[in-house]
């Protein structure tokens, strides 16, 4: 079907803020989007179908089926795909003026400068602090804008970061909003999430795009607003430019990783195929460490005991056991793992590579 494109668009350049001129520049621009799961993939949709010309989508992850009751864009038969190949896809279909590209795989401090050098906006639309703050450092770096978004339960947070000035200096960014990353936040699978605050701030998160490319409104510069949908208020918390921070210095000293994502011993860890083949065998005792104890696990386990209470001291293993510890990515199992082997080295202990996420 051939789409004619001042009809597709009309009602946007109807608007005198916007028009022929801000259609124009909406698609001749290029942003990427990083993290394509609850707030990447509606920034991704409405960008598109707001006319933004190229969008280039990263995300390493597959659909699962907790991501369905606010990731909307999937869809049961997506469960296992690609969440970029299946996104690029969407798009396509609904956006006939806009060339969608994708990366299947996690960005990291190597790749970063590379990648975002080639777009106008950023777009962070992660989970991950540790990555939150390799964008922002890496934007400051190339001077790119960004436009940050977050979740917490609840509250959502907005703000635009990293935007030149008149004066030729740039706005403040996520570094002097929270100087230092936090190690004791849960992200959304641990604490949980509601379904509309996640679309509310992606759409607050599309609206700051769309002004900044359009030249339109008043951004979310130098604040950070902070939506609450249980009272449905917002605050909008002033930020002061912390002009001593050396970002070359930053980027160059820190690794962004998980203080928990440290490299993990094969001997061990248990694969999922090989688990697959031992999941019931009499021997296998099999241990949840996963904080929700409502989170699905697929198979049966013989204990629940959430990370956070997990006592070693007060663990007595069956020696003629083979124990298999599980969570939902690896990370908080390997780290029992490893403890419980310390202290019985003659024990028979494993967690399961990659977690549940990946069985």
């Amino acid at each position: 079907m051939d789409f004619n494109k001042q009809a597709y668009f009309q009602r946007q350049t109807t608007l005198t803020e916007i028009g022929l001129t801000g259609q124009d520049l909406l698609q001749k621009a290029k942003v990427l989007v990083i993290g394509c799961g609850g707030l990447g993939s509606p920034v991704a949709i409405y960008l598109a179908t707001s006319g933004v010309g190229e969008l280039h989508l990263v995300d390493f992850d597959n659909v699962s089926v907790s991501n369905l009751h606010r990731q909307v864009f999937f869809r049961v038969k997506d469960i296992q795909q690609p969440k970029v190949e299946i996104l690029a896809k969407e798009i396509e279909k609904r956006a006939p003026f806009t060339k969608v590209t994708c990366t299947n795989k996690a960005i990291n401090k190597n790749s970063i400068l590379e990648l975002i050098a080639k777009y106008d906006i950023i777009v962070d639309g992660t989970d991950n602090l540790q990555i939150k703050y390799l964008i922002n450092d890496a934007c400051v770096l190339k001077k790119k804008p960004l436009v940050y978004g977050s979740l917490y339960k609840f509250d959502g947070y907005v703000a635009t970061f990293n935007v030149l000035n008149g004066d030729g200096d740039y706005t403040c960014n996520l570094r002097d909003a929270f100087p230092e990353i936090a190690t004791d936040i849960p992200n959304c699978e641990e604490a949980g999430t509601l379904n509309p605050i996640v679309g509310i701030i992606a759409l607050l998160q599309v609206n700051e795009v769309v002004k900044l490319i359009t030249k339109t409104g008043k951004l979310l510069t130098n604040q950070l607003l902070i939506y609450n949908s249980l009272e449905n208020s917002q605050l909008k918390i002033k930020l002061k430019k912390n002009k001593s921070l050396i970002f070359e210095d930053i980027f160059r000293n820190s690794n962004y990783l998980d203080a928990h994502c440290t490299t993990q011993d094969s001997a061990l860890l248990i694969s999922s195929s090989n688990f697959k083949k031992r999941v019931k065998d009499s021997n296998i005792e099999i241990v949840s460490v996963i904080n929700n104890l409502q989170t699905v696990i697929p198979f049966e386990v013989h204990k629940k005991i959430p990370h956070k209470i997990f006592d070693i001291e007060m663990f007595i293993p069956k020696f003629d056991k083979t124990y298999v510890f599980v969570c939902e990515k690896g990370i908080k199992s390997y780290d029992i793992t490893q403890k419980i082997k310390n202290k019985f080295p003659d024990l028979a202990v494993f967690s399961l590579f990659e977690g549940i996420e990946k069985y």
